[in-house]
């Protein structure tokens, strides 16, 4: 069973930077790289939403358009670890951010389904003040 532990969520203002981090474990033979990841929020009253999401070797990468041109995703396979890199923050990017693996391929998936993904994280809460 895939264990993934989400960190690094804060309070920060309004144009700040926050790098979430999600580490997995638990992979028994399977290898970090085998899981396409993801990271999703969730604002109180509101349904869970894609932000960004990353194959097992990095070679595809999408974003949301709420978030694109302000986050970054990366993985490190070798510490079994994604990582989301939020710059300009706003207000509206308050929510509780989950990490997502799935054991499959990203390309041509329905990766902006919480339906098509296997494991999930506890979340880490981001609040962006204005």
């Amino acid at each position: 069973q895939v264990q993934l532990v989400e960190s690094g969520g804060g309070l920060v203002q309004a144009g700040g930077s926050l790098r979430l981090a999600c580490t997995a474990s638990g992979l028994t033979s399977d290898y970090f790289d085998d899981y396409a990841m993801g990271w999703f929020r969730q604002a109180p009253g509101k349904e869970r939403e894609g932000v960004s999401c990353i194959s097992g070797r990095s070679v595809f990468r999408y974003y949301s358009d709420s978030v694109k041109g302000r986050f970054t995703i990366s993985r490190d396979n070798a510490e079994n670890t994604l990582y989301l890199q939020m710059n300009s923050l706003k207000p509206e990017d308050t929510a509780m951010y989950y990490c997502a693996a799935g054991r499959r391929r990203l390309y041509g998936g329905d990766y902006w389904s919480p339906d098509w993904w296997n494991y999930w994280g506890q979340g880490t809460q981001v609040t962006v003040s204005s």
